[in-house]
């Protein structure tokens, strides 16, 4: 099948998706990189020169080109809604990242009306279609009646030296506990994929090595309107080859779930997930044990091909699912400024 015209906007991340997704990696059996868009024109030109594509620096010229039918929309998360409500208004689909956006409403508002127009709007954290991960969670959860989730602890940790350079990283408004906003993203929308919306969160942080003026080292409480407790710890400063696992200690009634936790083998492919299953079971412990390829937070590509087609999908997030991660940020927010517990 030929593949898609995409036109990718932003090229600080951006230029990420293009060398990695779309030029040599997942995304390249559906999509053709058409044009690139930024506001830096020697670094647009330049990268349309290298891949072979139209260069545009408004948006508004590259949504008036017909013959690129979606957009991936890489910007940073400050007034994305508004961007991607003007991609749709002008006919066209959009695979973004995450974080989506900074407030809930506007989120939801875009979402809805993205679904009222027939218009595709993918991320790849949440995902449209349920990761192969968290797949065989919710497969172990039903099979060995688990019951339903008590708790969990989840870790995500990188080794960065970062500088101040006057974006949206250095903003403590706009990027409220960088490890958690930016890496603990995907680990808040896995729990409420698997625990449903929030109540209440607190939040502590640090600063150790970084020279932003922003924490680089956080931890989040969340409690969700379940009973269900989850704690989410985030970090810049730790170097021990094991980054961006987002491990998951998962308790539920009768069982409890473990993705990426402790050492992870060291012949596990990358975008794998090592998974176990604890249980009691006739009064002996039982180990399950699962690898999947497929992690939370990939770009599935496959999926937003067949959705710009209209082809049948039947995507499993929904728009409250997407807007409750956001809502959690947004209280982070304010617990971080206030130092108290805040209501989600």
């Amino acid at each position: 099948m030929d593949r898609i015209n995409i036109g990718i906007v932003g090229l600080h991340f951006g230029r990420y998706i293009v060398e990695e997704e779309i030029a040599n990696g997942p995304g390249t059996p559906h999509f053709k990189l058409a044009a690139v868009c930024s506001q830096e024109p020697d670094k647009t030109n330049a990268m349309a020169e290298k891949f072979g594509c139209r260069a545009y620096h408004d948006l508004d010229e590259l949504l008036s080109d017909k013959s690129i039918p979606c957009i991936g929309l890489f910007t940073g998360p400050v007034g994305r809604a508004n961007l991607i409500r003007k991609v749709i208004r002008a006919g066209k689909d959009v695979m973004t990242t995450k974080p989506f956006e900074l407030d809930p409403m506007a989120a939801r508002n875009v979402l809805e009306e993205a679904a009222q127009l027939g218009r595709v709007v993918h991320l790849n954290s949440p995902s449209p279609l349920l990761s192969a991960d968290l797949q065989q969670m919710v497969a172990w959860q039903e099979a060995f009646d688990l019951g339903q989730p008590i708790g969990c602890r989840a870790d995500v940790w990188v080794s960065y030296r970062e500088k101040p350079d006057g974006s949206w990283y250095d903003d403590p408004a706009l990027c409220p506990v960088p490890p958690i906003f930016r890496l603990g993203i995907y680990l808040i929308n896995d729990l409420v994929r698997l625990f449903g919306p929030a109540e209440r969160v607190a939040v502590t942080s640090s600063r150790i090595f970084t020279g932003r003026p922003t924490a680089d080292n956080g931890q989040l409480s969340i409690a969700f309107k379940s009973g269900a407790l989850a704690n989410i710890f985030g970090s810049f400063c730790v170097l021990d080859g094991e980054h961006y696992k987002n491990a998951l200690t998962l308790n539920y009634e009768r069982g409890t779930i473990y993705r990426n936790a402790g050492a992870l083998p060291v012949d596990l492919e990358p975008g794998s997930s090592h998974l176990q299953c604890v249980q009691m079971k006739d009064r002996k412990k039982t180990i399950h044990e699962a690898v999947v390829r497929g992690s939370s937070g990939t770009y599935q590509w496959d999926a937003f091909a067949r959705a710009v087609r209209k082809e049948p999908l039947a995507t499993d997030v929904t728009v409250d699912q997407i807007v409750n991660g956001i809502a959690i940020i947004q209280a982070m927010y304010k617990s971080e400024k206030s130092g108290m517990v805040e209501g989600v």
